[in-house]
């Protein structure tokens, strides 16, 4: 279930993800396959070796190709707040993420990574041995969102009454219990001033149809050599709609598919997968009022 140093297979596969578009020329993070070798999950660390980048046997686009075009939507995403003077950014869960090395920041941005001590302790240390240089005021938030993460992150400095980028990334996708995924967007709304924004990605449905396409899913990943059992991962359970959840809450949301991302990268758009639907997550962004 996990790589080295305790690091999550769920944050390798983002790492993995920014290091086969970098090598394609999608992305620009130099960071990312070193820090998957790091993490040494051996499945990965082969496909970077061989070179074999394979879709999985879903039917449904690349998964890995689906991750990179989330990444560079948000990394344009947190440049346009940039550019609308917004200097604070939470990354919540934030895993082997690497913003705040491989972005342009304006001066004055501080981005706070939330993530468990022993996840953010190794992607420090892998860092400072290449010769990393921070481009914003990274501020380290080592708790579990199953925590008081609005707490810690007021310990470290965070401003509630100033505009926040908010980023979730592959966290609104069934990893949180229905209860805990409520209680985070809870949080992150009364932590946001007008003007806040908010970036991810979710999970529309967990119908049968779903489940089953997610079992396929995992079975292609397994029968590729990735011995964890991502299923396990994810919860079953009556989730809110999270456009819905949040327009209820005071924010302005727009939806995207992941036929927009991947156009937005020159890729093939999405193909249907067993029963006519798709493990494959939505997207939105939002914006407080």
């Amino acid at each position: 279930m996990a790589a080295t140093a305790g690091v999550p297979v769920t944050a390798a596969f983002g790492a993995v993800a920014r290091a086969v578009a970098t090598n394609k020329g999608q992305l620009n993070d130099p960071f990312a396959e070193p820090l998957v070798r790091a993490a040494g999950v051996d499945h990965f660390v082969r496909l970077l070796d061989d070179d074999r980048y394979a879709a999985d046997d879903t039917g449904s686009p690349r998964f890995l190709d689906i991750c990179a075009a989330h990444t560079r939507f948000v990394d344009e995403f947190v440049a346009e707040a940039g550019r609308a003077g917004l200097r604070q950014v939470v990354i919540l869960v934030s895993g082997l993420d690497t913003r705040p090395y491989r972005l342009w920041w304006p001066p004055g941005t501080a981005v706070y990574e939330i993530d468990r001590p022993e996840v953010l302790d190794f992607k420090a240390e892998v860092l400072r041995g290449l010769g990393a240089e921070l481009a914003a005021s990274r501020r380290a938030v080592c708790v579990d969102v199953h925590q008081d993460w609005p707490a810690a992150l007021r310990r470290v400095g965070f401003d509630a009454t100033s505009p926040t980028v908010w980023i979730a990334e592959q966290l609104l996708i069934g990893y949180l219990t229905p209860g805990l995924q409520d209680r985070l967007l809870q949080g992150v709304t009364a932590m946001s001033a007008a003007g806040s924004r908010f970036a991810a990605d979710h999970m529309p449905t967990w119908t049968p149809l779903q489940l089953e396409a997610e079992r396929s899913f995992v079975d292609g990943w397994h029968r590729q050599g990735l011995d964890v059992d991502l299923a396990s991962l994810t919860h079953a359970g009556q989730y809110h709609y999270v456009p819905e959840y949040l327009a209820a809450n005071g924010w302005e949301t727009v939806q995207r598919n992941v036929t927009d991302l991947l156009g937005a990268m020159g890729l093939p758009g999405r193909r249907r997968g067993p029963g006519g639907t798709e493990f494959v997550p939505e997207y939105l962004t939002a914006t407080r009022v």
